[in-house]
């Protein structure tokens, strides 16, 4: 199966290169920035999938039965900015192929002093034979540090600063899944990329990881009344579950369900909400209004200025 995507991939990366992206560097003379624009243009179409597919579960859920209307229509458009610029600069993948390369000099540096780093296949061979059971283990593992992430971003003010970008928003959707600070962004893009080389995780297993992650923490963000019931409720983080999350009372350091996609990590560590029925209403009362109301360029200046306040300790 993955061999197939993997080919599927190329293939129609290939046919968009050699159609649309080459003509226009050799028409510009700009050949010697090919190899680049090859990998952006992975990335970008990866984004670009991952919009549609997000779009196409999310939206008509919205439509049918949201938790409440959109009023704010601004607010609405600067998520989608931020979802745009997110999903085609695709910070994980960006922070994955920049490791593998820093990974690949310091394992020639520890092969050449005798060591060889251990990762989950090469400690438990039978995994390379069964490539859906290996998935369903690194989906886990980079869950369980994805928690942890989360739950740091609440625990420290200075990285709440920035956080606190994306629980300003009142006027909740699934595109207000990428709206972060870019620095948040380059600090999760780096933590779950470094995860993921350090447990092993095959590129082309990498690349399906993040799209079910992303699809997964859209639609959690999305304005529907779903709940995944008693029971399902504990296995996958639904719209409710996260939304409660988002509550104007959960803001800062009193946050509950932290999870990204499993709740089982806020049942074990109790940081779960699982009682609650209702949907409260969204944002951060302490926080600026301009993070909640501003442009995607004025939340970024003000992000960074509530994380220079947080350093000097205010």
């Amino acid at each position: 199966m993955f061999d197939w995507f993997m080919q599927l991939w190329i293939d129609s990366s290939g046919a968009i290169y050699e159609a649309v992206v080459q003509p226009a560097l050799y028409a510009a003379g700009l050949m010697h920035y090919a190899d680049r624009m090859q990998e952006w243009l992975d990335f970008a179409l990866l984004g670009f999938v991952q919009v549609l597919l997000v779009y196409a579960v999310c939206r008509p859920l919205e439509a049918l039965h949201p938790v409440e209307p959109v009023t704010d229509g601004a607010a609405v458009w600067t998520d989608v900015v931020y979802t745009l610029l997110a999903r085609l600069g695709l910070l994980p993948l960006i922070a994955f192929v920049l490791l593998s390369s820093a990974e690949r000099t310091l394992n020639g540096l520890l092969a050449d002093a005798g060591f060889v780093p251990p990762t989950l296949e090469t400690l438990f061979p039978a995994l390379r034979e069964m490539p859906v059971l290996a998935l369903l283990l690194y989906v886990v593992i980079l869950d369980f540090f994805e928690y942890w992430r989360h739950r740091f971003q609440h625990m420290f003010g200075w990285w709440y600063a920035l956080h606190s970008v994306h629980h300003a928003q009142r006027q909740m959707t699934f595109w207000t899944d990428d709206r972060n600070h870019l620095l948040d962004d380059a600090i999760a893009a780096v933590w779950f990329g470094a995860v993921a080389l350090l447990i092993g995780v095959p590129p082309v297993q990498f690349v399906l990881i993040v799209m079910v992650r992303q699809l997964a923490e859209s639609l959690s963000h999305a304005n529907v009344r779903l709940s995944f019931g008693r029971i399902g409720e504990r296995l996958i983080v639904s719209p409710r579950f996260h939304r409660i999350h988002h509550g104007e009372l959960s803001a800062g350091e009193d946050g509950r369900n932290y999870a990204v996609l499993l709740p089982v990590w806020d049942w074990i560590f109790r940081t779960g909400d699982f009682d609650r029925t209702s949907y409260p209403r969204t944002g951060d009362p302490m926080a600026p209004e301009s993070l909640a109301t501003g442009g995607w360029l004025r939340q970024q200046v003000d992000g960074l200025k509530e994380l220079r306040r947080a350093l000097r300790g205010r």
